[in-house]
């Protein structure tokens, strides 16, 4: 699925290799997705906020979040109020491979990441973790999003400093011993992890492509479950990449 990204007509090729079958449901104008063989992925839930959080400090902090194509991720988050910035880009390897082409062949190490920048006084490092688990992607798919496939598209989270680590581990045991999900909590946690920022191209691609087929049956749903799910926490324009270099 190297160059389905940039050939939007690939994605229907993709859907089609990995045997999803599309349905046009015309008398509802939605869209029916039938998986042959594989996991059926989670649907989106509130699940239980976190116990435990990161202390707030003065200024910004940051988080870094790996959950599958990062187009869809950052997107989502770029609708969170108190969200100062979403960078789409790659953690896990070396900054020798990380680019969108090496990434892609799922030997690098990296997992396709969004570095989050957010203000602690609006939202806090659980509630956006509380958001990730939620309506952002399956956290029980093992190095799998929809129908994207391979380490590149993992459930992980990069800490950027023990505390960030603790709460985050903290809160999957949480959502294990509470049953949150049917199936267990595949999310890593890699901690030490440099995150690297992708190329201009995949940045603000959500908020750019809204009718491309992969991103309007993949990745706009999120955001519409970010409305429904927080709606005191979702924010109708996203703040974009590229408003930040302006």
């Amino acid at each position: 699925m190297k160059n389905r990204r940039k050939d939007p007509s690939a994605s229907f090729r993709a859907i089609a290799r990995l045997g999803l079958v599309a349905l046009a449901v015309i008398g509802g104008g939605g869209v029916a997705l039938s998986l042959n063989g594989g996991s059926k992925p989670e649907e989106a839930k509130h699940v239980p906020p976190a116990l435990h959080d990161v202390a707030a400090t003065p200024g910004k902090q940051s988080l870094v979040l790996a959950g599958g194509c990062f187009w869809g991720v950052q997107g989502a988050f770029q609708h969170v109020a108190g969200v100062v910035s979403a960078t789409a880009g790659y953690a896990g390897g070396s900054a020798s491979t990380a680019t969108y082409e090496m990434t892609e062949t799922g030997q690098t190490g990296h997992a396709e990441a969004v570095e989050i920048v957010y203000n602690p006084k609006q939202v806090t490092y659980g509630q956006l973790l509380q958001i990730f688990f939620s309506v952002v992607h399956d956290p029980t798919q093992v190095d799998q999003q929809g129908p994207d496939v391979g380490k590149q598209y993992r459930s992980a989270i990069f800490p950027l400093n023990d505390e960030q680590a603790k709460v985050a581990s903290d809160y999957i045991a949480q959502l294990g011993k509470e049953g949150a999900f049917g199936r267990p909590i595949a999310t890593s946690i890699e901690v030490g992890k440099t995150f690297y920022r992708a190329e201009a191209f995949h940045q603000d691609y959500v908020y750019n492509n809204p009718s491309q087929p992969y991103v309007y049956i993949y990745e706009q749903p999120k955001i519409e479950a970010l409305k429904r799910l927080f709606p005191e926490q979702y924010r109708e324009r996203p703040v974009l990449v590229a408003d930040q270099s302006r």
